[in-house]
């Protein structure tokens, strides 16, 4: 019998399919149970090393459907929860703030309503309701005006992050009201291989590539604070397994850059692996009008994180970033699939019905 039964929410997407990874390769002894709905941005050519492992399961559904998790926890005795699954993208977000409702909101409180129905029978002795979130929540910084912390106040800025906003005061509202156990995390910027190239960095790198505009809102000068993904699957364990019942982390990379400075860095890099001159394709820059809403600054202040739980990045920013570069440039059929639609037609396909 498995030591654990975990479902992890949104395990084909960027983040989703490096932790399932890392579970189901570090933790033999668990059983791993992935809810994805495979909307345009999760993949499961992600999870193609690990799709036949034992302790491996992909279910294919949505998390605001109520009896596909009554079955899910059921039939699979889950004792334990890692939700990623949510709409990210903040440009989506402006376009259509209900979508981000629906699934960051309303599929959070379904989830944690039948996690309670199942769990409060055993007083929830065992469980654990580990919630992921993002650092967007406590709104934007001055560029000199300190670091976001556990303990700053909440501030929103865009329907994205006020859809996080909410679900991470329905996880905590569980917690006081129904004594579930819960951890939240809240996360800095993620970089890292098989992101959705609607993202800075994969966009931009695919873009250089082929020889598109680099797109740079305002004058690049909004600043944020970047983790290689890796490093945030490392901090999710550690969490899930050490973190105090009821707490929140903050998870950061204390590595800072400009718009403008992490695209011309990519820009080096990218120009450097694919034979060009240096600084060819600064001339695909084109400065175009801000988004509405766009946060000035994030940064991440991780000392408890640190301090608790001995956490610490693995990667400088120039090691991560190489890696990153050099793996979109050394699977750019995994881009062409992503960019084309084609991943999505075939999953669609193989999952029709079922």
């Amino acid at each position: 019998m498995a030591e654990k039964s975990i479902l992890i929410t949104g395990g084909a997407g960027f983040i989703g399919s490096h932790l399932v990874r890392y579970f189901v390769n570090k933790y033999p002894n668990y059983s791993i149970f992935n809810l994805d709905k495979l909307t345009y941005a999760g993949n499961l050519e992600n999870l193609k090393d690990i799709e036949n492992a034992p302790n491996y399961t992909f279910i294919k559904g949505d998390i605001c459907d109520r009896d596909t998790l009554k079955k899910l926890f059921e039939k699979y005795g889950i004792d334990s929860v890692i939700h990623l699954a949510a709409e990210t993208h903040v440009d989506r977000s402006v376009n259509d703030p209900l979508e981000f409702v629906k699934t960051n909101v309303i599929g959070t409180l379904t989830l944690l309503q039948v996690a309670k129905e199942f769990w409060q029978k055993d007083n929830y002795e065992g469980k654990l309701f580990y919630h992921v979130s993002t650092d967007e929540v406590f709104g934007s910084l001055d560029l000199d005006g300190g670091y976001f912390t556990e303990d700053c106040k909440y501030e929103p800025h865009s329907p994205y992050s006020a859809s996080k906003a909410s679900s991470d005061h329905f996880v905590r509202s569980f917690y006081d009201t129904y004594k579930m156990p819960i951890v939240i995390s809240n996360c800095s910027n993620n970089y890292g291989p098989n992101q959705f190239p609607e993202k800075l960095i994969p966009l931009f790198i695919n873009n250089i590539r082929h020889n598109r505009e680099l797109p740079v809102y305002g004058k690049g000068e909004n600043v944020r604070d970047w983790l290689y993904v890796e490093d945030h699957v490392s901090a999710i364990d550690l969490i899930f397994h050490k973190g105090k019942i009821g707490e929140t982390y903050c998870i950061g990379g204390k590595n800072e850059w400009k718009n403008i400075d992490i695209i011309k860095r990519v820009i080096s890099i990218t120009d450097e692996l694919l034979g060009r001159e240096s600084g060819a394709s600064l001339k695909l820059i084109k400065f175009v009008t801000d988004r509405p809403g766009h946060d000035l600054r994030y940064a991440i202040d991780c000392t408890k994180l640190e301090r608790e739980l001995g956490w610490q990045p693995s990667y400088t920013f120039d090691d991560g970033i190489r890696k990153c570069i050099e793996w979109y440039l050394n699977n750019q059929e995994w881009l062409d699939q992503v960019t084309s639609g084609d991943y999505k037609n075939y999953y669609d396909k193989m999952y029709k019905g079922r």
